[in-house]
């Protein structure tokens, strides 16, 4: 009677462990998803602050040059189409030469980011 007592306890604490430890599993896969992922935002957000800051910056160069341009050639407006048609052939260039290598580059960095 004591032997079956005895393996009865033995098996409730087994239970009780493996309980335990499937919690504790569980809990730290919470932890490391969000490590991973707070890692990764935290390097888009700031590589997005860096992204807004220079298309200010380039923004605002756009336009001195437009101006610019709308001097030289007589007519304000003339710099504007100037300077449209040069980033509509860069975008075109851009969409048919460079998106796999871009689409290919983000993608790295973001698994690079999760594998860290």
């Amino acid at each position: 009677m004591q032997n079956m007592e005895d393996k009865a306890n033995l098996l409730e604490s087994l239970l009780e462990r493996g309980e335990e430890y499937g919690k504790t599993s569980l809990e730290l896969l919470k932890l490391k998803v969000l490590d991973k992922s707070s890692g990764v935002l935290s390097t888009i957000a700031s590589r997005l602050a860096a992204v807004i800051i220079f298309f200010m910056f380039f923004l605002l160069g756009t336009i001195g040059i437009c101006l610019w341009l709308g001097e030289i050639l007589g007519k304000s407006w003339y710099g504007f189409f100037v300077v449209a048609a040069f980033y509509g052939l860069i975008s075109v260039v851009v969409y048919f030469f460079l998106h796999k290598w871009l689409k290919r580059l983000a993608g790295d960095f973001i698994i690079k980011q999760v594998l860290k």
